[in-house]
């Protein structure tokens, strides 16, 4: 029969994991959340998510810019195909980049522009963006450490 003892470190690491993945970055879009790295400064930006064979499903990358103005984005030692999704200053989707193909040669990677200015870009794993019917003017919600950033 399982003693006290037994029974309390399964519950305290059950605890302690929920506490960690309530500290995490997360962003909301399209009725769904998502874990997210932030890239907020230039050299984080530029690295975004190349030289990586996957992304874990439920998360995504999301670029802080500093002014809200016209953004590219290319695939360039980008393994994995993904959507790149772009907010304004309202949060609002403006324009969306869906199905990105990886490009991993790092030579000749087409830019993927937005068609409206944005201060917020979203990375996600391709086909999301279909998968939630997201449409410009959708909202984007960002968690509590993200929020008190902008």
């Amino acid at each position: 029969m399982p003693t006290f003892r037994h029974l309390i470190l399964p519950l305290v690491l059950l605890l302690c994991a929920a506490c960690a993945s309530a500290r995490e970055p997360w962003v909301e879009v399209g009725g769904h959340r998502y874990l997210v790295e932030i890239a907020a400064d230039d050299q984080s930006r530029a690295r975004g998510l190349m030289f990586r064979d996957a992304l874990d499903a439920g998360r995504g990358m999301l670029f802080i810019h500093e002014r809200e103005e016209r953004q590219a984005y290319w695939m360039k030692n980008t393994r994995i195909p993904l959507d790149i999704l772009y907010f304004d200053n309202g949060l609002r989707l403006v324009s969306q980049q869906r199905d990105v193909p990886p490009c991993v040669s790092g030579v000749g990677c087409p830019a993927y522009p937005s068609s409206a200015p944005a201060r917020y870009v979203l990375e996600l794993n391709a086909g999301e963006a279909a998968r939630l019917g997201l449409r410009d003017g959708d909202e984007l919600r960002l968690g509590p450490g993200i929020a008190e950033a902008r």
